[in-house]
C-alpha cells in the first residue's frame, strides 16, 4: 500500500511506535495458533506495510522519514513481546536497505525507496549451507552474453515468501563480495518454505534457489568494500537482533501475571494465592529485572548509534559496537530465561502442549543462535582489560 505524502512527512519516531503498540493485541491473539499450525503470518505482514513500518528508514531526500534506527529497534521490540516470528522478518529488510543507503548507486536508492514507500518487504538471501564459515559463497554474480546472472542456492532466508526484493549475496564478476537487489519473482528464482525448526517457526527462513536470474547492474552493491570501512552498518542489524530478543523476552514476562492467577499456591507457604508466595514474588521481581536491564540497554546502545552517526570517528563507532554488544547479550540471556522460568508461575499445567507456551523459549533459544554471544563477550572482555577495540563487521 504507498503511503502519500502527507503520511509519510506525519510519520515520527512516536508515531511509529504508537502504530506498533496499537498493531500488537492483534498479532499476539493470532500468534499461539499461527505457531503451533505453522501457519505464515501474511495478513500480520502486510498490516506492519500498510500501516507504513516497512518505510521508517527511507532517506528524507528519497521522500521518506528517515528515522533512526532506535525508533525500528522500538518497533522490533514491541511487535517481537507479541510474536517473535514476525519481528524477525523485516529484520534483513532494514538492513539491507542500509546497505543500499551506504553503498548503493543512487539508481539502486531511488528504486528501492520507491517500492518500500509503496509497501514493498526486503528480504535476505545470503548464508548458504554448505561453506566452511556462514561467510563463505558458492553463489555466484557472472558475466554472459553481455549480462549479469545470478546462480547459486541459499538458506536461511528470512521472510524471502513474502519479500518483494530480495538481497542476495554472492561472488562478484570482479573478485569480492556483492549484493544483488533482484526482483523475488523473478524468472529462475525458486522460494522454498522448507523451514522447520523447532522456534521462530513462521519466519519462512528456508531455501532461495537462483538459476541465472539476470540482474540489473545498477542493482547490484560492493558488499567487501561496505565491510572494509569501520561503521554502524554491522551495529545497527546487530541492534535488531538484540531488539528481537528484548521483545520475547518482555512477552514472556508479561505471561506470568496471568499464569500465577490460575495457579494453586503451594502448600509451605501458607498464602491463599500463589502470586503472594514470597519465593514466587522474588522470581518475578529477578525476572523484571532482566527485562528491564536488556530494554535499557537497547535504548543505550541506539543513542550510542545515533552519536556515532552524526559525530563520526573510530571511538564513537567503537563505543556503538560494545553498547550494542551488551545489548545483544543481555537480551539474549533474558529472553531464554524468561521462556524457560515462566513455567514455573503456572505450575504443571502450564506444560500442557496446548497451551503452547513453549513458544517463547523455542523462539528465543533459535533467535540466540543467530550469531554467538561468546564473541559479543570476547570483545567486551578485550575492551575491559586493554582498551582493544572491536571490529567493525556485519555481526558486530
Amino acid at each position: 500500500m504507498a503511503l502519500g505524502v502527507s503520511e509519510r512527512e506525519a510519520i515520527t519516531s512516536e508515531s511509529a511506535v504508537a502504530t506498533a503498540r496499537a498493531l500488537a493485541p492483534a498479532v499476539a491473539a493470532g500468534a499461539s495458533v499461527r505457531d503451533a499450525e505453522k501457519a505464515l503470518p501474511v495478513e500480520q505482514v502486510e498490516a506492519l506495510s500498510a500501516a507504513g513500518l516497512f518505510a521508517l528508514t527511507v532517506p528524507t531526500e528519497y521522500g521518506g522519514p528517515g528515522l533512526p534506527v532506535s525508533t525500528v529497534a522500538a518497533v522490533t521490540a514491541t511487535i517481537a513481546a507479541a510474536d517473535g516470528s514476525l519481528a524477525q522478518i523485516p529484520q534483513s529488510h532494514f538492513t539491507f536497505l542500509d546497505a543500499a543507503w551506504r553503498g548503493g548507486s543512487d539508481v539502486l536508492r531511488r528504486s528501492l525507496s520507491e517500492r518500500v514507500l509503496n509497501g514493498a518487504l526486503v528480504a535476505n538471501a545470503q548464508t548458504e549451507l554448505g561453506g566452511r564459515t556462514t561467510r563463505d559463497d558458492s553463489t555466484a554474480l557472472r558475466r554472459s552474453t553481455g549480462r549479469l546472472v545470478l546462480s547459486g542456492t541459499k538458506f536461511y532466508c528470512t521472510g524471502a515468501i513474502f519479500a518483494d526484493i530480495l538481497a542476495v549475496r554472492a561472488l562478484g564478476p570482479d573478485g569480492g563480495s556483492v549484493i544483488a537487489y533482484v526482483p523475488a519473482g523473478a524468472e529462475g528464482v525458486t522460494i522454498g518454505t522448507d523451514w522447520d525448526a523447532f522456534g521462530q517457526s513462521t519466519t519462512s527462513s528456508g531455501t532461495v534457489d537462483l538459476d541465472d536470474v539476470v540482474v540489473d547492474p545498477d542493482l547490484v552493491l560492493d558488499y567487501t568494500g561496505l565491510l572494509a570501512r569501520p561503521s554502524t552498518y554491522g551495529t545497527r542489524a546487530q541492534l535488531l537482533h538484540a531488539a528481537i530478543d528484548t521483545g520475547l523476552a518482555r512477552g514472556a514476562v508479561d505471561t506470568i501475571a496471568g499464569l500465577a492467577e490460575k495457579a494453586r499456591p503451594w502448600f509451605e507457604g501458607a498464602v491463599d494465592r500463589a502470586a503472594d508466595d514470597p519465593l514466587l514474588i522474588a522470581q518475578a521481581g529477578d525476572l523484571e529485572l532482566a527485562v528491564r536491564s536488556a530494554e535499557a540497554l537497547l535504548v543505550v546502545a541506539g543513542e550510542r548509534i545515533h552519536h556515532a552517526e552524526t559525530t563520526p570517528g573510530a571511538g564513537a563507532v567503537a563505543e556503538a559496537s560494545l553498547a550494542t554488544a551488551a545489548a545483544k547479550v543481555a537480551a539474549g540471556r533474558a529472553a531464554r530465561r524468561a521462556g524457560s522460568e515462566l513455567f514455573d508461575f503456572g505450575g504443571t499445567r502450564t506444560a500442557a502442549g496446548s497451551a503452547n507456551l513453549s513458544r517463547y523459549w523455542r523462539d528465543a533459544r533459535t533467535h540466540t543462535l543467530h550469531d554467538p554471544e561468546r564473541w559479543k563477550l570476547h570483545h567486551l572482555g578485550r575492551w575491559a582489560l586493554d582498551r582493544v577495540r572491536p571490529p567493525s563487521h556485519g555481526t558486530f
